[in-house]
C-alpha cells in the first residue's frame, strides 16, 4: 500500500520478526535464567499505570475503528479495502497501524510475568498469541490497511481488551480491590464469544457470491486464527472451570492473587 511509504516498521517484515524473536527468547529462556537467583520485582505501581493506559488506548482505538468505517458505512458483509486517500480511508490506515503497534506494547504483559517470577503464566497459549498477532498484522497493514472484512476482529479485540485490562488494572491495585474480581470466569466467556463472532463473520466470504476482496489469503488467515484460538480457549475453559485445575484463586482462597 503506497500510503504507508515511510511509516515506522513498515519498510520490511524483518524488524517486526526480530522484535518478536527477541521477545520469545527473553520470556522463555534468558529472562527466567536472569531471574533464577533474584527476588521477584515489585511492579505494582508500574503495572497499574500500564494496564489502565492500555484500557485508554483500547478505548481510543475502538472509537477510531468505529469512526473509520464500522459506525459510518461498513455493512458487516463484503466490505473490501478502500485504497483511496479520502479522510475516512486514511483514518482507517492510521488506526490499523496503531493497532499493529499496540501489539508490541502488549508484549510487556509477558515481560512483567518474567520479572515477577510468575513463570507458570508464561504458557504456550499466551506467548503464541502475543507473538503471532504483530507478525500477521504487519502483512495486513502493509497490503490491506482498512476494510470491514479485515478489521472486524481488531474492533472486537479492542473492546475485549477494555474489559481484560480493566480486570488486570484492578488486580494490580492490591488486595483491597480483589473483592471486585469475582467476574474472571465471565471475562473468559467474553473472549470465547469474541472468537465465535470472528469466525462467523469472516466465514461469510465462503458463502457470499462475488465478493471481490483483494487478498482472499488474509480472510483464510483470520478464519484460521479465530478457529484456532477458539479451540485453545475452549481447552483452557475446560481445564480451568470444568476440571477446576486453574480456578481463579479468589474462588479457592476467597481472594485473587493472580496478578
Amino acid at each position: 500500500d503506497p500510503r504507508l511509504e515511510g511509516w515506522p516498521l513498515m519498510s520490511s517484515p524483518f524488524p517486526t520478526t526480530f522484535i518478536i524473536g527477541t521477545y520469545i527468547y527473553f520470556v522463555t529462556s534468558l529472562g527466567p535464567k536472569l531471574m533464577e537467583n533474584k527476588k521477584p520485582f515489585e511492579l505494582r505501581q508500574i503495572m497499574a499505570f500500564y494496564n489502565f493506559s492500555v484500557v485508554a488506548l483500547s478505548l481510543y482505538m475502538t472509537y477510531e475503528f468505529l469512526m473509520s468505517g464500522w459506525a459510518t458505512g461498513y455493512s458487516f458483509r463484503c466490505d473490501i479495502v478502500d485504497y483511496s486517500r479520502s479522510p475516512t480511508a486514511l483514518r482507517m490506515v492510521r488506526t490499523c497501524w496503531l493497532y499493529y503497534f499496540s501489539k508490541f506494547i502488549e508484549l510487556l504483559d509477558t515481560i512483567f510475568f518474567v520479572l515477577r517470577k510468575k513463570n507458570n503464566q508464561v504458557t504456550f497459549l499466551h506467548v503464541f498469541h502475543h507473538s503471532i498477532m504483530p507478525w500477521t498484522w504487519w502483512f495486513g497493514v502493509k497490503f490491506a490497511a482498512g476494510s470491514g472484512l479485515g478489521t472486524f476482529h481488531a474492533l472486537l479485540n479492542c473492546i475485549v481488551h477494555v474489559v481484560m485490562y480493566t480486570y488486570y488494572g484492578i488486580c494490580s491495585l492490591g488486595p483491597a480491590y480483589h473483592k471486585y474480581l469475582w467476574w474472571k470466569k465471565y471475562m473468559t466467556t467474553i473472549q470465547l464469544v469474541q472468537f465465535i463472532m470472528i469466525t462467523g463473520h469472516i466465514g461469510q466470504i465462503y458463502i457470499m457470491d462475488d465478493c471481490p476482496y483483494q487478498y482472499p489469503i488474509f480472510m483464510f488467515i483470520i478464519w484460521l486464527y479465530g478457529s484456532m484460538f477458539l479451540v485453545l480457549f475452549l481447552h483452557f475453559w475446560y481445564h480451568a472451570y470444568t476440571k477446576g485445575q486453574r480456578l481463579p484463586k479468589m474462588a479457592r482462597n476467597g481472594i485473587s492473587k493472580d496478578q
